[in-house]
């Protein structure tokens, strides 16, 4: 009797938990390929070419992979790595280890979808289904109490009606046993020049660790800040982002660790702002979903700047290498530039900052965040970018971005460019 094989493409989904893409390829099949694919149009690896991504970026990601890699290693298998494009080897690979069906994560931004939309084409010439997944939200499309057509424009509205009719399933459990095709070769990672960083350091087990410590009591999460900076009183930031962004968390292993917190210490602030974030994440992957990747195109979203461009260059270069003479944004665009990473709040600040005190336009600030922040995420970055720009009044709510108060903070006589 011949054998089932199914190729299971890791992409941002870099866990064993709550997978389904990889519980159903075990259940469905005799032996499993874990793969991962260094894409060179995301970053060039090679020794001696300079990343496309910032290296805080790229460092996590490699850590990522490498996390999974020992986590299948330590039930008995590996992690195939390739560099290179995904339609370009993936036919091989079906082909030289003879696998019956190819399993891989839905994306919705726009390049992440050619891609599978490439690799779905390859495959189909020699007949070989690429079946897709989604493990990204926190609710499943099925799950929600309309169809992606029909999901409201205002966040507040898809907040409220979720909450009220929707359900957050229960994690999958983890794989204690896997059954692997042989390979020879499982390819190397990277090269890569590490660099010092602060506390996050990529990998599911890393995510989990960082997870457990946030809901201990008398952790940081349970306490009332009562810092200011300059009359700034900032935010608690949980800092699970870049596990979410790679897929090593899975928003309903942090769903569910909160609701265990709630029920243990009693509700909190902090535990609401952990869920809304959750709810955000889904709000603006389900739009790009709704609209197309036509989102960010919409009238009164997507805003263009019309100023002076040598001006607007200036002024984006101050902002870039945090030389504003505004010392609550320059602190903030510092440690984005040094570790990869700043809350939510802060990413609001310098948003606000250069929308519409520097006069630049928002499309370059956003880009300058794809390319340097560690917990990157294609609809969250270019959704709440948009929603500064337009003001407070793009489809989030102003219970989620309020620009007077932002420029309330920011705003001051002797310090405006």
């Amino acid at each position: 009797m011949k054998l089932r094989k199914i190729l299971v493409w890791f992409r941002n989904d870099l866990r064993l938990h709550d997978n389904e893409m990889l519980v159903e390829a075990i259940a469905k099949s005799d032996s499993i390929l874990p793969v991962y694919f260094f894409d060179p149009r995301y970053c060039e690896f090679m020794e001696g070419c300079e990343t496309v991504h910032g290296d805080s970026q790229v460092q996590f990601l490699i850590e990522s992979v490498a996390a999974l890699r020992n986590a299948l290693k330590k039930i008995g298998g590996n992690l195939l790595i390739i560099e290179g494009k995904p339609e370009d080897h993936l036919p091989l690979l079906v082909q030289k280890y003879d696998i019956a069906e190819v399993y891989h994560h839905r994306e919705v931004a726009t390049a992440e979808t050619t891609v599978s939309s490439h690799v779905e084409d390859a495959l189909w010439k020699i007949k070989i289904n690429l079946k897709h997944f989604v493990g990204h939200t926190l609710y499943n499309k099925e799950d929600l109490p309309f169809p992606i057509k029909d999901i409201p424009d205002v966040f507040a509205q898809f907040k409220k009606k979720t909450e009220r009719d929707a359900i957050v399933k229960a994690c999958f459990t983890a794989p204690e046993v896997i059954a692997f095709v042989p390979v020879e070769d499982w390819g190397t990672l990277p090269h890569f020049e590490t660099i010092a960083t602060e506390e996050l350091r990529g990998g599911e087990e890393e995510g989990i660790k960082h997870l457990q410590e946030l809901f201990e009591e008398g952790s940081e999460i349970y306490a009332k800040v009562s810092s200011r900076t300059q009359g700034y009183k900032p935010k608690y930031s949980s800092r699970l982002s870049p596990w979410l962004a790679l897929g090593c968390l899975s928003p309903r292993k942090v769903y569910w660790a909160i609701k265990g917190a709630e029920q243990e210490f009693g509700s909190n602030s902090n535990f609401s702002n952990l869920i809304l974030g959750l709810l955000s994440r889904d709000y603006f992957r389900f739009m790009f979903k709704k609209h197309n990747g036509n989102f960010l195109k919409e009238p009164g979203v997507f805003v263009e700047s019309s100023y002076n461009l040598e001006r607007e260059a200036l002024q984006f270069q101050r902002w870039k290498n945090a030389d504003t003479g505004h010392p609550l944004v320059d602190q903030y665009m510092y440690e984005l530039n040094h570790t990869g990473f700043i809350p939510h709040h802060a990413r609001l600040l310098v948003a606000t900052y250069l929308i519409h005190i520097s006069k630049v336009s928002w499309t370059s600030g956003a880009f300058y965040f794809e390319e340097k922040l560690i917990d990157y995420s294609p609809a969250s970055n270019w959704g709440n970018w948009a929603n500064v720009a337009d003001g407070g009044k793009s489809p989030v709510s102003k219970s989620t971005f309020d620009l007077d108060k932002h420029l309330k903070i920011l705003v001051n006589e002797d310090q405006i460019v």
